[in-house]
This record gives C-alpha cells, sequence and structure tokens, in this order.
C-alpha cells in the first residue's frame, strides 16, 4: 500500500505518524512544497507553539469550535488533548500548561515539536519530499496520480491524504491549493473567511492607546449579545487584538467588513461591575482628592492614556478639579467605559490566523476523515469547514483529525 499526504503541517505530519502505526509496510510519503516541514507550526504561539489545550472533558473543549464541533466529536474522542500532551512527552518533549490551560513546550520553542516528526520520520522511514508541488490530482481506477511542477515524473497513490491547510498565511505555503484539488475529485467549498485575527478600527484613536492592555473585558458587536466575548485584550497601532478579539473575530468570521460598511462593536471595561458601583467608586476618589486635575484621579481607576483619551472624547476638561466634574459628566463617563464605541473595518494576521470555511463537512465522514465522494481520498485539519477559537484549540483539531486519517488511510 502506498499513501501520500499532500502537505507537511500539522495534520499531514501527525496523519504520516498514525499511518506508520497503524501499518508498519505501508509506503508514506509525504510531499511539502516548502524547504522543511511545519513552517506555520513555528509560528503558532508566537514561536512558542501552542501545541493543545489543557482541558480534558471533550464536551468543554467542542465549546471552543465555532464551526464544525458536531464534526470533530469522534476525532477528538479518539485522539483528545490528553492523548496529543502524551504524545510529545513520550517523544521526549515535556509541556506545561499555563493558567489559561494553553499548553506550550517546556522549552518555549516549537521547533522542539517539528523536530519529534523528523526524528521518527527518519526512523520509521517515512519519505519526505520537500519543495515539491502538486500542481493536478487525477483520481484513477487504481487510486490516484499526483503530477508536479517542474516536469518531475508523476506520483501514484492508493490512498491520498490532503492536508494543505486553508489560505491564511499564505506565506508558509497555505495558499487554497487543496481547495483546487477536492474541488476537481468533485468536493464543494464553503465561502471562505479569515479568523482569529486582529480588527482593524476606523477610530485612529487606539494608536494613541497602542499596547495598554486590559485583563478581563467584554466585546460585543452592537446589540447581538449572541456576538461577544469575555476575556483580555489589548489595543494596537491599528484598532484591537488579543484573546477577546480573536475570539470574537472567530464569531463574526462571516460578516461582510469594509472601510464602506465598517461594523460596530463596543467594549465594556468593566464586565463584572453595575454603572452604579463604578460612578460610586469614581465619586469616593472624587472625595479624597477634589482639587487635583480630574484626569489625574480617573488615572486611578483606568490608564492614564485611557483616561487622558476619554476626557477629549467625552469633552471633559483633564485639568480641572475634580469636584468640579459633574455627575451628569460622570454618568456619561461610566457608560463611555462600560461600551467604548469602535468601528471594525479590517482583519490583519493574529498569532493563530486561520481560515473560515472550507470542504463541505457533509461530503467527508466524521468516523474516517475519508471522502464520501471519493473512495481512499481523506482530509485533515483546516482545509475542513472547522475552526477554533485561540488557545490550541486548531492545533488540536489538526493532530485529531490527523491521527484519525492515517489510522484509517492505512487499514
Amino acid at each position: 500500500m502506498k499513501i501520500v499526504i499532500i502537505g507537511g503541517g500539522a495534520s499531514g505530519l501527525m496523519a504520516a505518524t498514525a499511518a506508520r502505526e497503524t501499518n508498519p509496510t505501508a509506503e508514506i510519503v509525504i510531499l511539502e512544497k516548502n524547504e522543511a516541514i511545519g513552517k506555520k507550526l513555528l509560528l503558532t504561539g508566537g514561536g512558542r507553539c501552542n501545541v493543545t489545550t489543557g482541558l480534558d472533558d471533550i464536551q468543554a473543549v467542542l465549546k471552543h469550535y465555532p464551526r464544525g464541533a458536531k464534526f470533530l466529536t469522534s476525532a477528538l474522542h479518539r485522539f483528545p488533548p490528553a492523548a496529543t500532551r502524551k504524545f510529545f512527552e513520550k517523544q521526549g518533549v515535556p509541556l506545561k500548561t499555563e493558567a489559561d490551560q494553553r499548553v506550550f513546550p517546556q522549552s518555549e520553542d516549537g521547533r522542539d515539536i517539528v523536530h519529534v516528526f523528523t526524528k521518527l520520520f527518519a526512523r520509521s522511514q517515512i519519505t519526505v519530499k520537500n519543495g515539491a508541488t502538486v500542481e493536478r490530482v487525477e483520481k484513477t481506477p487504481d487510486g490516484f496520480l499526483l503530477q508536479l511542477r517542474g516536469g518531475t515524473k508523476p506520483l501514484t497513490a492508493d490512498h491520498l491524504i490532503i492536508a494543505t491547510g486553508g489560505q491564511a498565511y499564505r506565506q508558509t505555503g497555505s495558499t487554497g491549493d487543496g481547495y483546487a484539488f477536492a474541488e476537481s475529485l468533485g468536493h464543494s467549498l464553503t465561502d471562505l473567511h479569515p479568523s482569529l485575527s486582529n480588527l482593524k478600527t476606523q477610530e485612529k484613536w487606539p494608536a494613541k492607546l497602542s499596547g495598554v492592555s486590559f485583563a478581563r473585558a467584554r466585546l460585543m458587536v452592537s446589540k447581538n449579545k449572541k456576538l461577544a466575548q469575555l476575556g483580555p485584550f489589548l489595543f494596537t497601532h491599528r484598532g484591537i487584538s488579543g484573546p477577546a478579539v480573536f475570539a470574537l473575530s472567530a464569531l463574526i468570521a462571516k460578516e461582510k467588513i469594509t472601510a464602506q460598511q465598517p461594523l460596530k462593536i463596543n467594549i465594556d471595561l468593566f464586565p463584572d461591575e453595575s454603572n452604579e458601583k463604578i460612578l460610586t467608586r469614581l465619586q469616593m476618589l472624587i472625595a479624597s482628592a477634589k482639587q487635583r486635575a480630574f484626569c489625574n484621579v480617573l488615572a486611578e481607576l483606568i490608564p492614564k492614556s485611557l483616561a487622558q483619551l476619554a476626557c477629549g472624547e467625552l469633552q471633559l476638561n483633564p485639568t480641572s478639579h475634580s469636584a468640579e466634574i459633574s455627575k451628569k459628566d460622570l454618568r456619561r463617563l461610566t457608560d463611555w467605559l462600560r461600551a467604548i464605541p469602535l468601528h471594525i473595518t479590517d482583519r490583519t494576521a493574529g498569532e493563530e490566523f486561520v481560515t473560515a470555511g472550507g470542504i463541505e463537512l457533509t461530503e467527508v465522514n466524521p468516523s474516517t476523515m475519508e471522502s464520501k465522494l471519493c473512495p481512499g481520498l481523506f482530509f485533515t485539519g483546516e482545509i475542513l469547514n472547522m475552526d477554533g477559537f485561540t488557545g490550541g484549540f486548531n492545533l488540536q483539531a489538526a493532530w485529531s483529525t490527523g491521527h484519525l486519517a492515517g489510522t484509517n488511510a492505512a487499514k
């Protein structure tokens, strides 16, 4: 049996590993268009590689996938986060779980994860062809025929695994080639959208707060409580970023957003407090410093740069004695801090930028990852219409679907 895997990213690497475990005699070939495997892996988690999540309850894990959760259920049960952690630690890469349940190599170096597969493949005689770009895939009576760029002799395969990723981080080789291969073999695609992205704002003032972060805030599409996320975020020179922003971007992945049609959101900096409680806190601060400049008193509640900006946005004199600020203006300020308005005009790449959308899931068997339309064809990872929030969930989906596809392709 000969198994060919197109794509040397996370899901393809795990598929090859699982195929070898299942069938020690199969010929396994990985075709990777880059000069080395795992290029995108090295970018995740800012280079630290957020391998998986520390969560073990599968139902809790599934809640972190805005698309494809039901489809992923079987794969996650068969190769859950605990199995992922055990796999890498068994291969000599100690892991650590941080307070937010993100799991990283203790070395905080994604290269250690890639080296696991490099060493495994050398030992188990899995062939990796780097710099190999597939141009065309055909179904034949005996399997598959793959035409490579550069006049290289075509390859044949009994079973084919397409693990090419989506079209995020195109510089890593994720240029959407797999979508064309899938369509040529009879599959259909959903619309494609970026997810887990930073958000660019119409307002220019976030640049004045670039780097200012908040450990807990609620971001919500205006007047739509279903499109809301709670968590850390920060201002950037172009807008906003951080875990809560990435998660919100996943929820709004299919929303049309342009400079001409911006999406209005609101940020609540005090999601666990009432307006009255914040107002009382402000009044207490003022009562203890009536002669101090109002902006300096406000800076006891929020970062000073934001205090200065808030005064400007609400036309409050920052140098006025704090006692001179009326209760009406304090209420206006409180309302603003609970619903800071911003208009989103664009998305830009974040640490775990992924593609929302992909191969139509009804055309793939979730118990095997095999195509229902083309026997012997398997799909893994981001090419499928599934994606998760930040926190290791997309890599876990890659490991789980890759393991399931490799296991079944090798049977």
